[in-house]
């Protein structure tokens, strides 16, 4: 069972996550809080593997709360809840140490799907929102939308043909069990190609690639 902090201000949604998580079978809820600075001390007492934190709470906001849960327990993987007007809190969240932005409107089973993730190590990001994470971070950047995109479809033409579908499935937030089963491979195989891809992308971890594969069309993000 994958072991969940959850943290949000409003009991209604606490109550239907909570719902939508047991009704999967894959994990069960330990610990449930009303404002970030709970949520770090119920971190530091449960241990979880995955924190689900709502961006928006009192005393201390989601995005701070990653940031202190990830370095008081950094084996806890660190997803957020978002809506379609938190996206310019994305790039505050990944240096917080984020891996995953979940839909607060979303399929539940992008909600469960999301957890199983970030507890495996990978990155998730929702396909309803994904867009709008690439424009955020985007910003800044240098050029528009069509020069980030041209930029990224270079960085992947580094890639092997077996290294882009990786990395594609990288950006759809699926682990590292579940690509070698998808492509019918060994898992040892697929930490060698996520690792190849990491280093030929020239990012630091999944998340920054699942950003890439977006920017190239390799992920679909249709809503």
């Amino acid at each position: 069972m994958i072991r969940v902090l959850l943290a949000d201000d409003e009991a209604m949604v606490r109550a239907g996550v909570r719902a939508i998580l047991a009704s999967g079978g894959e994990s069960e809820v330990v610990a449930e809080a009303g404002d970030g600075r709970e949520a770090v001390e119920l971190a530091l007492a449960h241990r979880p593997d995955v924190a689900l934190l709502d961006i928006r709470m009192p005393r201390l906001d989601g995005i701070a709360a990653a940031a202190e849960i990830r370095r008081a327990t950094p084996r806890t993987a660190v997803a957020m809840l978002t809506t379609f007007s938190e996206q310019a809190y994305v790039s505050r969240a990944l240096s917080a140490g984020a891996t995953g932005f979940l839909l607060k409107s979303g399929d539940p089973y992008e909600l469960m799907a999301g957890v199983r993730a970030v507890a495996e190590g990978a990155a998730f990001l929702s396909p309803k929102v994904a867009r709008y994470v690439v424009e955020d971070l985007g910003r800044g950047a240098g050029g528009g939308r069509l020069a980030r995109e041209e930029r990224a479809r270079l960085r992947v033409g580094r890639l092997s043909p077996r290294e882009r579908e990786v990395l594609g499935l990288v950006g759809a937030g699926l682990s590292n069990p579940e690509i070698a089963a998808r492509l019918h491979l060994v898992e040892g195989t697929v930490k060698a190609y996520v690792s190849a891809v990491l280093d030929r992308l020239e990012v630091r971890n999944r998340v920054q690639a699942a950003i890439v594969a977006y920017e190239a069309g390799l992920v679909e993000t249709d809503v």
